[in-house]
């Protein structure tokens, strides 16, 4: 029961909010007559809101390394579209090529940016509020004020494209491929999360009870499958999620299991106590805003392929999406706390609160009132959560 308890504490704000996200959906559900799950709308969720889910990815990394974030990406995003637009639309370059001078660029981005703040250590707060005003003023000039339309069908597919069923050879009424990938999927959780279990015991590390470990398997597994059947349903597995699921995966591993994820983790929970014990944090912090600036670009690759066009407008408030998944997602305003499957839930219970609302009818500004409460509650639980933990 000890150990028990310390993994629900451990771990409290990320279980509060799957399971306030289980809570939205269901009342969802119910308000929308069934809508909200309809396999198609399943589909249309990840999709829409593909974009936040990779920026949160980076934004989590930035938060981790000290409460520190990016208010530069979301011109960033649009920045980029700017590009694809101009070399792709404009100047007729084939796709692949395209790609690798677009993310070159976010490369150079992030290595401008992470000079200013790991080097020179100008708050981040204040290089990327400047990154934010010059990469949006980038964007205009380059796109002259006009929109950029339409991208030829192999960059549409980006985010708009599916994985073929290659498996139904029968002519089966759902996708075979997408549920043959969720049971692989579901196989190699729990044959890594047994080995992650096994390897703590061997080292002398305290593991969680057997019943809660079982109970946990079972609920990821219906997950992955429940998810498996809703896009089967549809037309299969579309692209930005074998994207989005790749860079969760290897985020999280290197997070997780990883000396240099670890040495982020240390810098947030105390700079000077991380330099004293031989963590380059300049290095570190470096990392993580040429990290930040490189995801940032595949945003942009996805949000300009998803809407098919290179926007001025485009990347409005993405900073503010990323930022909200990641604290509602359990990452603490202090730095040091969270994770990437935290921002991912995070990510989705804004991403849901926007879909459940609009089918609904609710109106715009309601929606931001509910989604800004949504974020103060959050970080007020992790802010009473530590005041209590201190006394």
């Amino acid at each position: 029961m000890d150990s028990l308890g310390k993994a629900l504490k451990n771990n409290i704000r990320q279980y509060a909010m799957l399971i306030a996200l289980v809570v939205i959906m269901i009342f969802f559900e119910i308000a929308t007559n069934g809508v909200l799950l309809y396999p198609m709308n399943v589909t249309n969720l990840v999709l829409q809101n593909s974009y936040v889910l990779i920026l949160a990815i980076g934004m989590t990394l930035c938060i981790l390394t000290g409460g520190n974030i990016d208010l530069s990406v979301g011109s960033v995003v649009a920045f980029i579209g700017a590009i694809t637009g101009s070399l792709m639309i404009n100047m007729r370059m084939p796709m692949l090529p395209t790609l690798l001078i677009t993310l070159a660029i976010g490369l150079l981005i992030g290595l401008w940016q992470g000079f200013w703040i790991a080097i020179i250590r100008i708050p981040a707060f204040i290089v990327t509020l400047a990154g934010m005003l010059i990469f949006r003023g980038l964007t205009n000039t380059i796109l002259e004020g006009q929109t950029l339309a339409p991208y030829p069908p192999e960059y549409q597919v980006i985010s708009a494209g599916f994985i073929p069923d290659f498996l139904n050879f029968f002519g089966a009424g759902f996708n075979v491929t997408t549920i043959v990938a969720g049971i692989v999927f579901s196989i190699l959780y729990v044959v890594m999360a047994i080995r992650k279990r096994r390897e703590r015991a061997r080292y002398g590390f305290e593991n969680t009870p057997a019943a809660f470990f079982i109970i946990q398997a079972i609920i990821v597994v219906g997950g992955i499958m429940l998810l498996s059947y809703w896009l089967s349903a549809y037309k299969g597995i579309p692209v930005i999620f074998v994207i989005i699921s790749v860079l969760v995966a290897g985020y999280t591993i290197f997070t997780q299991n990883t000396i240099a994820g670890r040495y982020i983790y240390a810098m947030g929970g105390n700079e000077k106590a991380a330099q004293l014990s031989g963590i380059n944090t300049n290095k570190v912090l470096f990392f993580t805003y040429v990290n930040m600036a490189v995801l940032a670009t595949i945003a942009g690759i996805s949000f300009s392929s998803r809407i098919n066009s290179a926007s001025p407008v485009a990347g409005q408030n993405f900073e503010l999406d990323a930022i909200a998944a990641c604290f509602i997602g359990g990452a603490s305003v202090n730095g040091g706390v969270g994770t990437v499957i935290g921002a991912i839930i995070g990510a989705l219970v804004m991403g849901v609160l926007n879909n459940g609302m609009s089918i609904m009818g609710v109106g715009i500004d309601m929606q931001q009132n509910i989604k800004g409460l949504v974020l103060l509650i959050a970080v007020a639980f992790d802010v009473i959560s530590k005041r209590k933990s201190r006394t």
